[in-house]
């Protein structure tokens, strides 16, 4: 049994981590669903193969909130806080070959950490592993799908567009922004430790004190 995982979310600053996990015999059948990198496919065209990845093979998630990561990041890194939900990840089902989309620098250390913590399979971390493996194209799809669905729930909770909850995206900034600017604290759903919301936060700080 092969595994293939992949996150959607690491470096957002509203909304979860998931990590997406596809556990199959081989991966013939998400070749021929024709899988790629879920980054290379259109929102329409991954809602599809979602749904025929899970028709075809097995499918799993870890999701970790904001809230979880900003208590996680006060003593562990963000590689380590992936590192424990990939491993949470392949362990749900018996496998023999994990392949994983490598967070690390280093993907030898990386494997190497994670073969420590799940005895058994053989763990193959590699760069752009999305690129290079189809189960791993499947498991960024699932994780992709499945944040986007999460973020357009947080979306409906606030009533307002809070675009993709990454810093490169205006909207989510100008909605952070101006919620602080509001009510002094970052809105819900917000990873607090994320450099960017901390400096949002001094600036606050230091109007509120200037208008004084």
């Amino acid at each position: 049994m092969l595994c293939g995982i992949d996150e959607a979310g690491r470096g957002s600053v509203l909304g979860p981590l998931v990590v997406g996990a596809v556990y199959s015999e081989s991966d013939t059948a998400v070749i021929g669903i024709g899988v790629k990198d879920s980054k290379k496919l259109s929102p329409r065209t991954r809602e599809r193969m979602y749904d025929q990845i899970r028709d075809v093979c097995r499918t799993g998630t870890v999701i970790a909130s904001a809230s979880e990561i900003d208590e996680l990041r006060k003593t562990v890194s963000l590689n380590d806080i992936e590192l424990g939900m990939f491993v949470k990840a392949c362990s749900e089902v018996p496998v023999s070959v994990v392949y994983a989309d490598c967070p690390d620098v280093n993907e030898a250390g990386f494997s190497k950490d994670m073969g420590m913590r799940v005895k058994g399979p053989e763990i193959i971390a590699r760069h752009k592993a999305d690129d290079i493996f189809p189960i791993v194209s499947a498991a960024s799809i699932i994780a992709k799908v499945t944040r986007d669905r999460m973020i357009e729930d947080i979306q409906r909770e606030f009533g307002m567009n809070i675009g993709s909850g990454y810093p490169s995206d205006r909207y989510t900034m100008e909605f952070i922004e101006k919620w602080i600017k509001d009510n002094g604290s970052p809105p819900p759903h917000t990873r607090c430790s994320w450099e960017p919301v901390r400096q949002m936060m001094t600036l606050s700080k230091n109007t509120r004190i200037s208008d004084w």
